[in-house]
């Protein structure tokens, strides 16, 4: 029976954090009813609050922060004005020192071994790290038009987004400029289960390095609500109004059919038809074209901490010989034959291969050899190769979902000495590590590194090592 109502408002204490970086508090019930738990957005671990109960969605309970009672040791006040809405700063109402604390400790919870998890690495930049930005546009019923990032416990609903501080300036002013656009047209916002509208999302992307811009605006494939030649002309105008012509801008069509595949489509605007990004390893600056659709590390400065510190991890066992698997672009392909004899990367996306390949020829590496295709297909045909020599170490860098059981059995299959896991989430590294140590690995080193300051993700990397 529940016994507690929507708008209903309790005095708590925020006592821990959700997986996700929201408070989490006990809300008391009278008996014998146990005490629900409650999670509060823009809240801290000590903060004794008063809260309203929202309503109940997907059977977890949330509630809205109204009232902060006696604020917690590491609350700090909140640069950005939108702190208290916006779903992307979970955390900056908490000092920096704090968050690194807690991404620490949810790394060694995670693995169940503080020895092994060496104290993580903090950004230098925490506001304006972010390389890439990507904006929503969304109305309502009453025709309110919105575009920027969704609301906190409240996705897919949208505000409309006055200044952001994890990216550029100018990243303000192309957002600015097109949402004027936006409001001078007739164009609607796209609405994906009526496949309605034009208009999905505004991506914005920096190479901070040197400077280059670019935008995209991604709009539906339904051609009943395709941009005229004049509405993208007045895009093209109040971009370059904004930041100048040297910025490179598309438009991205994304095309859904029921019962056929997506397929994307892009028309270049104006401006340079990519962007070139630096980094600036131990090893000398690798440099890297960015087209639309590559993908690159959204923050290039911790970047730049996360593959040094990898990869300093993997020198010592001097790898002649090393396996990229899941290598994108080929970053770190590139960045380990620097010291490595030859460097295989496989990679499923034909674009990202066409990138990789094309980025080792600009910066003249001749010991990265590409290859496209499911992992899987394109080691079982490497292995049949009379050639073939089993890599000493191994890289992986999988998406948040992890390694699957079929990518699993492709590293016993290999064996390396050495696998080097560089991962976006945690929890599904410890697993996959714990399916690792099966087959004879053990765990050396996990080293975390904080990408993204302010919110709760973590990036990891963990050194496993062959027993003899």
């Amino acid at each position: 029976m529940e016994t507690v109502t929507e708008n209903e408002t309790a005095s708590l204490t925020i006592q821990d954090f959700t997986p996700k970086g929201y408070g989490l508090a006990v809300w008391p019930r009278e008996a014998p009813l146990p005490a629900l738990k409650v999670e509060i957005a823009h809240t801290v671990r000590g903060d004794r609050i008063v809260a309203a109960m929202r309503k109940k969605m997907r059977g977890v309970r949330k509630g809205r922060l109204l009232e902060i009672l006696q604020p917690a040791a590491c609350r700090v006040p909140a640069v950005c004005a939108h702190a208290q809405v916006c779903g992307g700063c979970c955390w900056q109402q908490m000092s920096y020192a704090a968050q690194l604390a807690e991404k620490q400790k949810r790394v060694c919870d995670t693995f169940a071994n503080d020895a092994l998890v060496k104290p993580i690495i903090g950004a230098e930049k925490i506001f304006g790290y972010r390389n890439k930005m990507e904006f929503t546009f969304s109305e309502n019923r009453g025709g309110m038009r919105y575009l920027g990032l969704m609301i906190a416990q409240a996705e897919p609903y949208v505000f409309n987004v006055e200044e952001c501080h994890l990216a550029s300036p100018w990243f303000t002013s192309v957002l600015h400029a097109v949402k004027k656009w936006w409001e001078d047209t007739a164009v609607c916002a796209y609405h994906p289960h009526r496949d309605v509208g034009a208009l999905r999302y505004l991506t914005l992307r920096e190479a901070v390095r040197t400077g280059q811009k670019m935008a995209i605006l991604n709009v539906s494939g339904n051609p009943e609500y395709a941009l005229t030649r004049s509405q993208l002309d007045l895009l093209v105008q109040a971009v370059q109004g904004a930041v100048g012509k040297e910025i490179s801008l598309f438009l991205r069509i994304h095309q859904t059919k029921k019962g056929k595949p997506t397929q994307f489509f892009e028309m270049h605007l104006c401006g340079p038809d990519h962007i070139v990004e630096e980094l600036h390893l131990s090893g000398g600056p690798l440099a890297f074209k960015i087209s639309p659709i590559s993908f690159f590390q959204p923050n290039t400065w911790q970047a730049e901490k996360l593959y040094d510190t990898a990869l300093s991890m993997l020198q010592p066992f001097q790898p002649q010989r090393i396996f990229d698997l899941y290598c994108g672009t080929g970053t770190l392909s590139m960045a380990a034959s620097r010291f490595a004899k030859e460097v295989v990367g496989i990679e499923l996306s034909p674009e990202a291969v066409l990138d990789a390949k094309e980025n080792a020829q600009r910066n003249q590496i001749r010991n990265c050899n590409f290859h496209q295709g499911d992992v899987g297909k394109v080691l079982t045909s490497l292995m049949k190769e009379s050639s073939f020599v089993r890599p000493d170490a191994v890289i992986v860098d999988p998406p948040r979902a992890g390694l699957d059981a079929l990518a699993i059995e492709h590293l016993k299959t290999l064996s390396p000495k050495v696998i080097l896991y560089v991962s976006c989430n945690p929890l599904t590294q410890a697993e996959n590590v714990q399916q690792l140590q099966a087959f004879g690995y053990d765990v050396k080193c996990l080293q975390p590194v904080d990408q993204f300051p302010h919110t709760y993700h973590i990036e990891n990397i963990a050194l496993l090592v062959r027993r003899s």
